[in-house]
């Protein structure tokens, strides 16, 4: 078993309100769901409306599946045009780690 988690801190651009914050996240923790079949959620401080903190998290396998999916859920995020991908923190546990 293999635990992958990835942690993407954002920029939002011309947001002035948590709505329209949530128009922005809702789309993108949807897609993330959708597209590669991982938990997501926005997490962080939900208070900030210019900022927004995507988690990410899967379990396979197999390593080298859980740091492929990580790797294109970091490029989703990254390639949105209303998005600046700031930083991201990636940590993956085999199951030797979870002992």
């Amino acid at each position: 078993m293999v635990v992958g988690v990835l942690v993407a801190d954002c920029l939002l651009g011309d947001v002035h309100s948590l709505k329209e914050k949530r128009s922005l996240v809702r789309p993108v923790v949807a897609e993330l769901r959708r597209r590669f079949e991982v938990s997501a959620a926005e997490t962080g401080d939900a208070g900030l409306h210019r900022r927004a903190e995507f988690s990410v998290s899967l379990v396979a396998g197999e390593r080298a599946h859980v740091v492929e999916v990580l790797h294109a859920c970091e490029r989703l995020v990254a390639g949105r045009p209303e998005l600046e991908l700031l930083s991201t923190r990636t940590r993956v546990l085999d199951d030797d780690d979870l002992d």
